[in-house]
């Protein structure tokens, strides 16, 4: 199967309509020597390119962010395979769709031993059903499942299906990976821009690359878009190109993997003490949209499960934080967030309050701890008394400095200890006074 020389995928080489396609279509790689990027799976020996060029491809789930190759792989392996090949878009195919093509896929065997290729595009846009009406298909080798999603499919495939796929991750693309693109597209006379005689230099191309943020189909588009606005020089600079695009693409999806990635670095930024990263990824969720309240609620977690007691004004300055944004909104919520970030992120740090939590949690789940002692009960009702309930209490503020030694924890675990405080900060007041009251005990 000649793929480019057929509509299975829209392109065709030979028509009028694949001419006036746009770049990003025109100049898509033919082959695996034409792909540039993504060495790290492509280059010879590796599996993937073995299972390519030997046309022994196992089903496989390509995930990697928009404009990278997936689908282009998903054509060269069209062109250069034995198989059928079939493709479905989840967003448009439901299981009518697929019961088709494995019925097709069957029949194909049993007649002729002839294999089937699968190739779901945004396959993660397939709901549970749908991709359980995939699994048997897959398991028994009925088709081979070629899936492209830009979203993490550990969180958007089901476990089942997953387990009967290869996971093969693609990279966003590198700048100087980008630039070689531009450089085909720009000077290619038969698909891309060569017949036009554009004239640029490298800073030109670096500023393409910069703006497309790792997308090839984005760098295309923009390069496309400017040549277009040229005057009679023909001359294409930075300064046009930043004309045309306007600001730098943000690979930000509020729903995506991207997403966590970059509230998981915000996170851990502020806990590691680095006041620049962590106000590099709060400008990026900023930037792209994200929603402050989110934003102020990580920033509130973050100030008492990693600042704690070491700083106990941390949490006070957040949950200011947190309720100012509301107030005033953006884009002046920005300087609260700022203010909460960086004083978090500088303020010495303690995990004791949040090890505390959890460990006692975990024993309340899994081991017997036993009654609360009666004279911690409630007395307040008619009748507690002769429970027990109260008797032999001993009020704190009746002694020197509102202390007075007595059993607080059930008998079994009478000598549990869950709060161990840091020396850090103002956590060290608190762990000299605590380490004074447990000596008493």
């Amino acid at each position: 199967m000649d793929l480019f020389n057929t509509n299975l995928f829209g392109e065709d080489n030979n028509n009028k309509n694949f001419r006036t396609s746009p770049l990003a279509v025109r100049m898509r790689p033919r082959s695996l020597e034409e792909f540039i990027g993504q060495e790290h799976m492509l280059n010879p020996g590796t599996f993937l390119r073995r299972a390519i060029e030997n046309d022994n491809l196992p089903s496989i789930i390509l995930f990697g962010p928009p404009g990278t190759g997936k689908t282009t792989l998903a054509l060269i392996i069209a062109k250069t395979t034995g198989a059928r090949f079939e493709k479905l878009n989840a967003v448009t195919a439901g299981i009518a769709d697929i019961r088709k093509i494995v019925e097709s896929a069957r029949e194909r065997l049993r007649l002729h031993q002839g294999h089937t290729i699968l190739f779901i595009d945004e396959i993660h846009r397939f709901n549970k059903s749908q991709q359980d009406a995939l699994l048997p298909h897959v398991e028994n080798g009925t088709v081979t499942l070629i899936g492209a999603t830009t979203e993490n499919p550990y969180f958007e495939v089901n476990s089942p299906l997953l387990s009967r796929t290869r996971i093969v991750r693609l990279q966003k693309l590198a700048r100087d990976a980008i630039i070689k693109i531009l450089f085909q597209a720009i000077n290619d006379p038969e698909r891309g821009l060569g017949s036009s005689n554009i004239k640029y230099d490298d800073a030109t191309l670096m500023t393409i690359a910069e703006i497309s943020g790792g997308d090839a189909r984005v760098a295309l588009n923009i390069l496309e878009q400017t040549a277009l606005m040229l005057g009679p020089d023909n001359i294409l600079t930075p300064e046009i190109v930043a004309a045309v695009a306007g600001e730098k693409i943000q690979v930000y999806d509020k729903q995506g993997d991207n997403h966590y990635d970059v509230v998981s670095a915000f996170i851990k930024s502020m806990r590691g003490s680095d006041p620049d990263a962590a106000l590099h990824y709060l400008a990026r969720m900023i930037v792209a949209g994200e929603d402050v309240k989110f934003i102020a609620r990580r920033i509130v977690i973050c100030a008492a499960e990693d600042v704690g007691n070491a700083d106990p004004q941390a949490l006070v300055i957040a949950t200011a934080a947190a309720q100012g944004v509301q107030f005033v909104g953006m884009p002046e919520a920005r300087i609260l967030l700022a203010q909460a970030v960086t004083y978090i992120a500088t303020a010495p740090k303690s995990n004791a309050s949040y090890t505390a939590i959890d460990t006692a949690i975990e024993d309340v789940r899994r081991t017997d701890c036993g009654e609360v002692p009666l004279h911690l009960r409630d007395s307040s009702y008619k009748g507690a008394k002769q429970f027990g309930h109260g008797k032999e209490y001993l009020y704190p503020h009746s002694y020197p400095n509102s202390y007075v030694e007595q059993q607080y924890l059930p008998d079994k675990i009478a000598n549990k200890s869950y709060y161990q405080p840091t020396q850090h900060g103002y956590e060290a007041i608190l762990r000299e006074r605590l380490q004074a009251l447990r000596r008493k005990k």
